[in-house]
């Protein structure tokens, strides 16, 4: 159910200062979103998230009355992490983002836990289809492989 709320974003290309936030958000978003998932795994990958994955991607923050909500990380065509911290969903935030990756990228690939349902549904509505299974090594959860390609 969507929030009647007005909600002006801002999304900006992230600087090193945003990577604790984004790191957070991350977290705790993940750790909702996943909980088929033991919360150890995430607590293993905080270091790596931050130290690592975000630092090697591009990545771009979107603001909320001048505070991070959320954000999205790419590499290249694969949209490797897109996260709205939860107090902060469901205001249309990662609408936003995926609007905004959309308009820097012909097409985008990413992979999702079948599992994480709502999850699967947004890709979904954002028109993403699904063109592969795999099984993801770290956890040996399935996943669905899903792309979205420009329509011209």
């Amino acid at each position: 159910m969507m929030k009647n709320v007005r909600t002006d974003f801002t999304i900006r290309k992230s600087t090193h200062e945003d990577i604790k936030i984004m790191v957070d958000i991350w977290y705790k978003s993940s750790v909702i979103a996943h909980d088929f998932i033991p919360i150890a795994y995430w607590q293993e990958n905080l270091e790596a998230m931050e130290t690592i994955y975000l630092p090697s991607s591009e990545n771009y923050v979107i603001l909320k009355s001048g505070e991070i909500i959320g954000f999205v990380a790419l590499i290249n065509q694969y949209l490797a992490s897109i996260f709205v911290s939860p107090e902060n969903q469901r205001l249309g935030a990662g609408k936003e983002l995926m609007k905004f990756v959309k308009s820097i990228r012909n097409n985008l690939e990413l992979k999702v836990y079948c599992k994480n349902e709502p999850t699967v549904q947004f890709y979904k509505s954002q028109g993403f289809s699904i063109i592969d299974n795999s099984i993801d090594d770290s956890t040996r959860e399935k996943e669905y492989v899903m792309q979205w390609i420009i329509n011209n």
